[in-house]
């Protein structure tokens, strides 16, 4: 009996919830939320925009680590790039949840549904093109690989602009369900 009331209250830690985990986005934030890190709180739109910028930044170190680790020309070589591509495949499936949430928050809105399949469209070509060019100078790729950055946020800025112009309809939350009761049914409760 003593173990149990040792054991029991320890085991009850174990399966508690973490305090104060919130959802942006359909992700767990702001301590656990590694998709979009900086937009604790905010609508699931704001988490897409936050992820885009970020997981592509993730991938483009991911990509600076091989060509520090092997040079330009060697990054593409066999496995050499296989942490990139790996990345990438990673990015993809973690953009996912966002991307679906804002274009759930925005569906009311044709062009901000369309902005958000397009920054979406511009977001995996920009992770694509993370490979070094042949024969493509230093100040060149650091160019190129910089330059999806302020496209983002042009296309972002766009769809902020949309939203604020043509705001997503608000969802009523959901009425409680009440059980009708007959006087017949009340009668025998009685």
């Amino acid at each position: 009996m003593r173990l149990l009331a040792v054991v029991l209250p320890f085991m009850l830690t174990l399966y508690a919830p973490v305090a104060g985990a919130v959802t942006i986005g359909g992700n767990p934030g702001p301590e656990h939320n590694y998709v979009c890190p900086h937009a604790d709180g905010q609508p699931a739109v704001e988490c897409y925009f936050d992820a885009v910028q970020h997981l592509y930044t993730m991938c483009r170190n991911v990509k600076s680590i091989e060509v520090i680790e092997f040079g330009y020309e060697k990054s593409l070589e066999g496995t050499n790039g296989a942490k990139s591509e790996s990345c990438l495949d990673k990015q993809k499936l973690n953009i996912a949840q966002p991307f679906a949430a804002a274009l759930k928050q925005a569906k009311q809105s044709k062009p901000a549904v369309e902005g958000l399949n397009a920054l979406q469209q511009l977001w995996l070509a920009a992770m694509t093109e993370l490979r070094w060019h042949d024969g493509e100078s230093d100040d060149q790729y650091k160019a190129r690989v910089t330059k999806p950055y302020a496209d983002f946020t042009e296309r972002i800025a766009t769809i902020r602009t949309v939203l604020v112009a043509e705001p997503p309809a608000k969802v009523a939350p959901a009425k409680p369900k009440t059980r009708k009761t007959t006087p017949s049914a009340k009668a025998k409760s009685n």
